[in-house]
């Protein structure tokens, strides 16, 4: 099968399991309901908000379904470029501490009684500050490899702000905010609306920007540093620029949805089965792979039980086993 075709048919899958996710939930809705209330408003005759029906479909499902897509797709191809950058299969965004650095700006902004767009505001900031002190830290180390000093660098910070956030928690009404924080950390799609993705987007399109556009110098990167540089790279630059990228567009997803792990490892390596180590075929499958495997988790969160299973303890549940037969197989080989 070509590259175009798998691309093709990931989108028809994308598609058929986002009309599928529209029908299914504690509501049903019938296809004829679908149909009708999408030809209204097409036909820009308005949406019938004293249907329930309608109401459910344009204001809850198809805003959790859009966040579904964009956000698997921002963490999957941030996941592939984190990948392509350290040679190893087994990273993820988490190893900078980009979620820890969110979960604590979020868990302050919860414990302090903030609005949710100032929590947003806050995971976003915490994310990025994070990775800063990570990049910071690795760049004064006297260490002969860069990628050493920022796990390193990644793991300790990470720590850090984890401890952060098992303070904030002790600290908090256990009647009120507690649950909260717990939730958040957790992660979903649940509190998701429109305007929360059409704010997220921005920053994602500026953090892909230069990941689309640079993709072919991620295929330098996979070489030793010493033959990229030979062939024209500037590699610091370069890993540093897609740092900065996949950092930014972690952030945008994290304030918005909450903690939602292993998507950024489990994806890119199932997409990298599909079309080898390639990135600029990889880039597009994996963002598509991510969208589609969002798409499917989270239908599944809101339908197997009576009561909403956090997304993050499903994406856990897939991507731990996942990531320990990567480990028996030897991930760090390419």
């Amino acid at each position: 099968m070509s590259n175009r075709s798998r691309i093709l048919l990931l989108l028809g899958l994308l598609i058929l399991a986002s009309l599928v996710s529209l029908l299914v939930g504690q509501h049903d809705i019938s296809p004829a309901t679908i149909v009708r209330s999408m030809g209204r408003s097409l036909a820009d005759l308005g949406v019938d908000m004293s249907s329930g029906d309608d109401v459910v479909l344009w204001k809850i499902r198809l805003p959790r379904i859009l966040a579904a897509v964009v956000v698997g797709a921002a963490l999957s191809v941030a996941g592939t470029a984190y990948q392509g950058m350290f040679r190893n299969p087994l990273v993820s965004p988490d190893i900078l501490g980009v979620s820890a650095g969110a979960g604590l700006g979020a868990v302050l902004a919860i414990y302090l009684d903030f609005s949710v767009r100032v929590t947003q505001l806050f995971a976003f900031s915490g994310g990025l500050l994070a990775v800063t002190l990570v990049c910071a830290v690795a760049w004064c180390a006297r260490t002969r490899s860069l990628i050493l000093a920022l796990v390193l660098s990644g793991v300790a910070v990470g720590s850090l702000f984890a401890s952060g956030i098992s303070l904030i928690k002790i600290l908090s009404d256990p009647h009120s905010q507690l649950s909260s924080i717990t939730f958040w950390l957790l992660g979903g799609l649940n509190t998701i609306g429109a305007d929360d993705v059409l704010g997220a987007l921005p920053w994602i399109t500026l953090a892909l920007a230069p990941l689309v556009l640079l993709r072919w110098r991620m295929n330098l990167l996979s070489f030793e540093d010493d033959e990229a540089r030979a062939m024209g790279v500037d590699v610091t630059r370069t890993r540093i620029a897609f740092i900065v990228a996949a950092t930014l567009m972690t952030s945008a997803v994290v304030a918005i949805s909450g903690v939602i792990g292993w998507v950024g490892l489990v994806v890119p390596h199932m997409a990298r089965f599909l079309t080898g180590p390639d990135f600029r075929i990889l880039l597009p499958v994996s963002m598509l792979s991510g969208a589609l495997f969002l798409v499917v988790t989270d239908t599944a969160a809101r339908t197997v039980a009576p009561v909403e299973i956090p997304l993050g303890i499903l994406t856990a549940f897939i991507g731990v086993p996942f990531f320990l037969v990567l480990l028996v197989r030897g991930g760090d080989r390419r």
